[in-house]
């Protein structure tokens, strides 16, 4: 199980866009996977149960208002200057990933980032094939204004 460890830790950094709370999540899905463990080792490849877990965390702490932060207009922090060697493409597809929603982003990181097959991320979430399929289109659609509504930083040589 720990060597999934990474593999969920990345989904759940997708979904949330949190390397912090992706942390929370997927420590919180491994404490619950071991304290059912004779179940989910009877089953086979506890991997799927365990990205079961952390998307069902995920969603939960997205249900949950006390858990949300809230916005100030005084930033404690400084703020870092990307320098030119950082992939500005991932880090506008994390951003543009935050802007849809909650239900259709599980469904987009579960599809192509953890290729799952539409049944397989059908059966993780406890969903039809269909809905999984309207929630990927909704999904793309929403990522694609997300990603017209900020632009590719013009590069300066």
């Amino acid at each position: 199980m720990s060597t999934s460890r990474d593999g969920l830790r990345r989904t759940a950094f997708l979904l949330c866009g949190d390397w912090f709370l992706a942390d929370d999540l997927v420590q919180d899905a491994l404490s619950r996977v071991f304290a059912r463990w004779d179940k989910v080792a009877a089953g086979g490849d506890p991997t799927p149960y365990a990205r079961r877990v952390v998307v069902n965390l995920y969603l939960d702490h997205r249900r949950r208002p006390s858990r949300r932060e809230a916005p100030t207009e005084d930033l404690p922090d400084v703020a870092v200057v990307d320098s030119p060697s950082v992939d500005g493409d991932r880090d506008r597809l994390v951003a543009a990933l935050r802007a849809v929603p909650p239900g259709q982003r599980a469904v987009l990181v579960l599809r192509y980032w953890d290729d799952l097959s539409i049944e397989q991320t059908a059966r993780l979430l406890g969903t039809t094939a269909g809905n999984v399929k309207s929630q990927s289109s909704r999904g793309l659609d929403a990522l694609r204004v997300a990603l017209a509504d900020d632009p590719v930083p013009e590069e300066s040589s």
